[in-house]
């Protein structure tokens, strides 16, 4: 092994969909690898197989790729057992595991393991995010590694593995540090070369609660956030934030915008923070609606088309040009893209395809409709921005009062009591469709 090459790896288990905290670990081993030119490895902890479920381990696969995580090798526990089965039998005939009778305390309990022959020595390792570590390991007593020669528990298989695949740095999840020392003891057991910890911050729901998939459920999850309309690359930059900061983190909020290229430059474990993180879903929201304004036109339109209904598209006025255009309009009012969809669902999308069917009263007035169309009719197809035509409305409106005026006009155009500003829509809908709709509405 070259003593310089890094080595790191995630080993999340298919024990259930792919945690946030999983993600953010991922994260930190990808940004440390890939900064330091090592190599980044995927192991799937797959040993217990009466929980483990192929749904799960494809679920991990789609995670890591929307995510842009890309691992360069991957490994499943349950094509290893073999090696497992090898080393313990090594550590019997060298005398550092045994096999001890255990007493039963229910029907069918097994009566014999294999065992850890402790040497009670005190263990030290310099953790990058915590400092300095000592562990006195006579308090562990002869601890289990397996339950049978084919069957080991999940912290003899992870070690053998770390040995085997020579991982030189293992950043994990504070909750490992209580493991830490006895893999430390197994590890010298099996020969192999010690790697660098860093353990990292505990990731707090927002009742400061731990995040965890049992508890807190979808929103621990990340297929919930590919569902409901995220962007990749604003989860990755929000999750980057939980627990690090950049080096100039005194940057106003516009500056945390970081793309994973910006992250691998800076990330830097020195600068990982030793108390938790809060999760925080109005700042995620923050980040996507960032995210979602930088998207090219063709690439708004083919991501938020997927969240629209299909019963919104198969409706015969509907085009994807004119949906097109709409996005813009609906930009600034969404954080996430499955909101197009409730949008849609509410009906409030229809009059940008069609003339809007309304109650009069819900114009409150239609005495100045008139006027304001006559005011319209005198700006030219070339003269049709919502600039000029706000220039052409605004004296009389504030002259007549600006509710009075421009009220009727936004339910004129859109049928709606809410929407984007008339003098918007009226750009939008251009000259003809404009005072079409206002003559409709005068008629009623």
């Amino acid at each position: 092994m070259n003593d310089n090459k890094i080595i790191t790896r995630i080993a999340p288990s298919p024990t259930g969909f792919f945690h946030l905290g999983t993600a953010r670990t991922a994260l930190f081993n990808f940004l440390f690898t890939k900064a330091k030119g090592g190599t980044f490895i995927l192991r799937i902890d797959d040993t217990d197989q009466e929980r483990s479920k192929s749904e799960y381990t494809q679920d991990i696969l789609d995670s890591l790729a929307w995510l842009g995580l890309n691992y360069d090798a991957v490994y499943h526990q349950s094509d290893r057992t073999n090696l497992y089965k090898q080393k313990l039998e090594s550590l019997l005939e060298a005398n550092k595991i045994y096999w001890s009778k255990e007493e039963a305390t229910e029907p069918g309990q097994r009566a014999e393991v294999l065992r850890f022959r402790n040497p009670g020595q005190i263990v030290r390792f310099n953790d990058l995010v915590r400092g300095p570590i000592e562990f006195d390991t006579s308090e562990l007593g002869d601890f289990v590694v397996a339950k049978d020669l084919d069957t080991p528990l999940y912290h003899f298989a992870s070690v053998v593995d770390d040995c085997d695949l020579e991982i030189s740095h293992i950043i994990r999840g504070e909750d490992h540090i209580s493991n830490t020392p006895r893999q430390i003891l197994m590890i010298e057991a099996l020969g192999g070369k010690i790697p660098t910890y860093a353990h990292l911050p505990m990731i707090l729901a927002p009742d400061k609660s731990k995040l965890s998939k049992r508890k807190h459920g979808e929103i621990a999850a990340i297929k919930t956030y590919q569902q409901t309309g995220y962007l990749a690359p604003a989860l990755i930059n929000f999750i980057a934030l939980l627990g690090w900061s950049p080096q100039n983190n005194d940057k106003p909020e516009a500056d945390e915008i970081l793309s994973l290229s910006d992250l691998i430059k800076l990330f830097d474990l020195e600068r990982v923070q030793k108390s938790s993180a809060i999760f925080n879903l109005e700042k995620l929201a923050w980040f996507n609606h960032q995210y979602l304004k930088t998207l090219s036109p063709a690439e708004l339109l083919t991501q938020a088309e997927t969240f629209l209904p299909v019963e919104f598209k198969n409706q015969s006025y509907y085009q994807t040009e004119i949906f097109e255009k709409v996005l813009p309009l609906l930009i600034e009012r969404i954080k996430t893209l499955a909101e197009i969809g409730d949008i849609a669902k509410a009906g409030e999308l229809d009059y940008f395809f069609q003339a809007p069917q309304f109650e009069k009263s819900l114009l409150k007035t239609t005495e100045f409709l008139p006027a304001l169309k006559d005011l319209l009719d005198q700006l030219t197809e070339a003269d049709w921005s919502a600039e000029k035509i706000k220039n052409q409305l605004w004296d009389f409106a504030t002259e007549k009062g600006r509710g009075q005026v421009l009220w009727p006009l936004r339910v004129a155009l859109s049928g709606q009591t809410k929407s984007p500003d008339p003098f918007v829509l009226a750009e939008f809908f251009g000259r003809a469709e404009t005072l079409k709709r206002l003559t409709n509405a005068i008629n009623l």
